[in-house]
């Protein structure tokens, strides 16, 4: 069992579900953008706006944002503990990567919602 304060949930197994999870979330999403631009030949800036500002969408890119965020910090988490020794380190690297990836979920979720 993870026993660590930096991990995620302090359980590998979930941290494992959590991120196939969210890589089955990015699959979906994606195939749902590509069928949406491949079946827009055409496509131009209003199409593209019109689709990002439907909120149903919007919710799912905010969730894909926020998934986005959890995949790299267990990924992240995952790397620095099996390589980086020195604990001071890692955990300024691991705060380092905890405050931009907090950095890019705030301004991402501005840019979807229009802040």
């Amino acid at each position: 069992m993870v026993n660590n304060v930096t991990s995620l949930t302090g359980n590998g197994l979930k941290d494992w579900l959590i991120q196939r999870v969210t890589a089955v979330y990015f699959a979906a999403y994606l195939v749902f953008l590509f069928g949406f631009i491949f079946s827009h030949p055409g496509m131009n800036f209003s199409q593209w706006h019109d689709l990002f500002a439907n909120k149903i969408f919007q919710i799912a890119t905010a969730i894909g944002v926020t998934a986005l965020t959890l995949h790299a910090w267990i990924g992240i988490w995952t790397v620095t503990t099996d390589y980086m020794k020195c604990t001071a380190i890692r955990l300024s690297v691991q705060l380092f990567v905890v405050l931009w990836l907090l950095i890019q979920l705030i301004w991402g979720l501005m840019i979807i919602w229009g802040q």
